[in-house]
């Protein structure tokens, strides 16, 4: 028996996820008085699992899992869970985790409760709470299967150190057939990603251009920030579409997400409203984002932006 997570890498360096997710593993097998174990795909150093909380680390070295395959990343976490006789696996929210938990509660004969945010409220029967109705409620579930899989809703948990020593120990899965050949993987290495920022900047219609998003970039590097982008903005070409967040796009779970020049559609709204923070910048004080967000500016974004920009250098070469 133990709690078994899959630990995310990209490039052999593991996401912040994956950090999370040992901190909530580690709190899960507390409660169950058992051990954490993880599974990770060419990590540099899976050993740093240890300072979460993870006691073992099952990490496969093998250059042609590089790039993520759902089925192959199934199988090799189903061996893992049934090597280690684990009956809790812990997942983040993320894409990839995400493909993968419907294949392996199939594979384990295991119920799923995505988007937890909390620690179990009991573990006779094993009972989690999640966010329901695009987090505008929590859900107790019940998971009553031998085998159970938990989602990690992202930043809900944390990450907390516990510092123990892992073993890491060489595991050796055949992948499977998938019949699936990548060819090509066309990537922004420069920016910050969308799922695993802490900060997200986003712009809509209100900026009136393309050619004024520099606003929206200055101030994202000023803070550290993802870039992002409403629907109509994607859809007219100004930005990326895989900058487009909101239910019809990506999700976003930021510690702080800054909305410029968005009205704040329905849609848009759900995809964000898991962000802990959330700030408006908007010359309409009846946008309905002003009703969801946790402060708002009413104001021209091309006066505050550039002021708001000021003010954070400012800050930063005060407090350096």
């Amino acid at each position: 028996m133990s709690v078994l997570l899959y630990a995310e890498t990209e490039n052999g360096i593991f996401k912040k996820a994956a950090f999370e997710v040992a901190s909530y593993a580690k709190g899960v097998a507390d409660a169950l008085g058992t051990n954490v174990v993880a599974v990770s795909v060419n990590a540099n150093d899976a050993s740093e699992l240890g300072k979460y909380g993870v006691q073992k680390v099952l990490n496969i070295s093998n250059e042609s899992l590089n790039s993520f395959k759902a089925k192959t990343y199934t199988t090799i976490i189903t061996e893992a869970a049934k090597q280690e006789n684990s009956d809790v696996v812990i997942l983040s929210s993320s894409a990839n985790s995400k493909y993968i938990s419907g294949l392996l509660a199939g594979q384990l004969k295991a119920a799923i409760a995505s988007n937890v945010v909390k620690l179990p409220v009991s573990t006779s029967p094993l009972t989690v709470e999640r966010t329901a109705f695009t987090n505008k409620a929590f859900q107790q579930t019940v998971l009553n299967t031998d085998i159970k899989i938990i989602s990690v809703s992202s930043n809900a948990y944390g990450i907390i150190e516990n510092e123990v020593t892992a073993e890491v120990v060489d595991f050796s899965v055949s992948p499977a057939d998938d019949s699936i050949e990548i060819t090509n993987i066309d990537k922004a290495t420069d920016k910050v990603s969308i799922a695993d920022a802490e900060v997200v900047v986003s712009g809509g219609r209100g900026l009136k251009g393309p050619e004024n998003w520099n606003l929206i970039e200055d101030l994202a590097d000023v803070l550290g920030a993802a870039t992002a982008c409403s629907k109509p903005v994607s859809d007219m070409g100004w930005r990326p579409h895989d900058e487009h967040v909101g239910q019809t796009g990506k999700p976003v779970a930021s510690n702080l997400y800054i909305a410029i020049g968005i009205s704040g559609a329905i849609q848009h709204l759900a995809g964000i409203n898991a962000s802990k923070v959330k700030v408006v910048i908007n010359t309409d004080p009846e946008a309905p984002f002003f009703k969801a967000a946790d402060y708002g500016v009413v104001g021209d974004a091309f006066e505050v932006v550039p002021e708001l920009i000021e003010k954070l250098k400012a800050f930063k070469a005060s407090n350096a």
